[in-house]
């Protein structure tokens, strides 16, 4: 694995990262690496919490939606004559 250095780190960041650190009970080096694969979209995966607004938007199941297609699947067709 390769060492990336960084010079001229802030006070402020670096006292950030400590305490980040500190509090996850992590390294320093790793609280930087996970900020850094974050930071370019390769950190983990957010959590999925769609569950908790089903009662706000609704959640279909498998079935539902299943029978919400087929009733709409006519309104798949374009019909010609409608865009003369």
């Amino acid at each position: 694995m390769k060492s990336i250095s960084v010079h001229g780190i802030d006070e402020e960041i670096e006292k950030a990262i400590k305490e980040r650190a500190k509090n996850e009970e992590k390294s320093v080096n790793k609280v930087v690496k996970e900020l850094i694969a974050k930071a370019l979209g390769m950190g983990e995966k957010p959590p999925d919490n769609r569950a908790e607004f089903a009662d706000l938007c609704g959640v279909w199941t498998e079935a539902e939606a299943s029978e919400f297609m087929e009733l709409i699947a006519d309104l798949e067709t374009v019909d010609a004559k409608d865009w003369q």
